[in-house]
Order: C-alpha cells, then structure tokens, then sequence
C-alpha cells in the first residue's frame, strides 16, 4: 500500500505541472501573436487556459510517460498555435518574439513552482500532507519547465530557438536554417534517445534550477530531496 501511494503521489505530483508547462508555452505563443497583429490563435479558440483545447494525446500524454518512465527524461509538446507571419508587422522580427514567448513563459512558471515549494514547506508543519503534495508538485514544476525551456531554446528548427536563429541571422542563412525544419523532429528525437540532449541541457538546467529556488528563497536541499523522490524507481 505505501508503494503504491508513493507511486500515485509522485504521478500526481508530475501530472499539473506537466500538463500546463507544455499548455501555457504555447498560449505564450498566441497572446504574443494576438498583440503583433495576428489573432488567428484566438479565432481557433487557442487562447484558452483549458488545457483540453492545447492537448495532444500523443506528445503531451503518451510520449512523456514514456520517456519518464524508461528514461527518466521529460519531453512533449501540445498542438502547435497557428500564427500567421503575414497579419504580423515585421514577420521576421515578431516571429522572433512569438517564438521566444513559449520559453519566457517557462521561466516564469519555474519561478511560480519555486514559491508553491516554498508555500508547501511553510505549511509542512502546520498541514504536513497538503504541505508535501505541494513541496513535491512544486519541485516537479521547476524541473520540467525549466527542462522544457532550455529544449526549446535549442537552435534546431521547428523549436523556439531555432526560429529564434533563423530570425536574428542574416535572411539567407535565416532561410539555409529553416530549411532544416523538415526533418527537425526526426533528429530532436534520435538526440534524445541517445541521451545527446540531456547532456546539452542538464549543464544549463543545474545552475538554472539553482538560480530560481535561490531567487524565491526556496531551501535547495528541499529541492534536492524532492527530486530524488520524484525521480525514485517505481
């Protein structure tokens, strides 16, 4: 029965913020969008926090669970934000901007799930199941969005940073770049099976994670234990 509580709980405590790191990175990307001129994002209903009209079942459910659980590596993605470069001002500048929302965005829910660990240890005392559920949740948060941003910001096309690139470079390497967008998934996913992309962003995460629980005083031996329950063999 502990063994399976403990499994339910770290599920649980993955599940949120899994969910909202992969919804609200690309809301991010259409209420930029929306403010540069382009509102086709809002006309598909893309601007919703619902987390059901962002969900993909295979890259936001079945891919991550996978990859948790056989590699305890995190990866997924939602249906993309349609944009329109051609409602945009300057297409190239503002879809520089649309593209780095979705990591911004990250950043920020990091920060948010540093304090909600940080609430959850306050409380501890006080309300020590509720207290834990959030230490835990909160942990699970800064993790993934910080994993999530730090992917994106790989400068492979179609990730945020490649087209983040492919924007501030000169217009005929900008183009040479996008043109690998065709086959960008294809190596993304080969890079992560052989564990190149975890060793590409884990040296950015670490000093990263350390940054934002400091920022928001979170006790970084709480996040360190948290992990390695989160992260514990089922």
């Amino acid at each position: 029965m502990a063994d399976d509580f403990s499994i339910a709980l770290r599920i649980f405590s993955w599940l949120v913020p899994v969910i909202y790191a992969i919804t609200l990175h690309e809301v991010a990307h259409g209420v930029v969008s929306y403010y540069l001129g382009d509102s086709t994002a809002m006309h598909a209903g893309r601007l919703s926090l619902n987390p059901l009209k962002h969900i993909d079942v295979i890259g936001s459910i079945v891919v991550p669970v996978f990859l948790f659980w056989s590699s305890g590596f995190v990866f997924g993605w939602a249906k993309a934000v349609p944009v329109n470069e051609k409602n945009l001002g300057s297409a190239r500048r503002d879809m520089v901007l649309v593209a780095a929302a979705g990591p911004v965005a990250n950043l920020l829910m990091s920060m948010f799930w540093a304090i909600i660990m940080k609430l959850g240890y306050l409380l501890s005392a006080s309300r020590p199941d509720f207290g834990v559920l959030l230490v835990y949740m909160g942990a699970a948060g800064v993790f993934i969005n910080a994993a999530i941003m730090m992917l994106n910001l790989l400068p492979l096309p179609p990730l945020d940073g490649g087209r983040i690139l492919a924007g501030l470079l000169p217009q005929r390497y900008g183009r040479m770049l996008s043109r690998v967008e065709p086959w960008g998934f294809v190596i993304l996913v080969v890079a992560i099976v052989t564990g190149l992309v975890a060793k590409i962003i884990w040296p950015m995460m670490v000093p990263g994670m350390a940054a934002i629980t400091y920022l928001v005083d979170t006790p970084g031996g709480l996040f360190i234990q948290a992990l390695r329950f989160l992260f514990a063999e089922p």
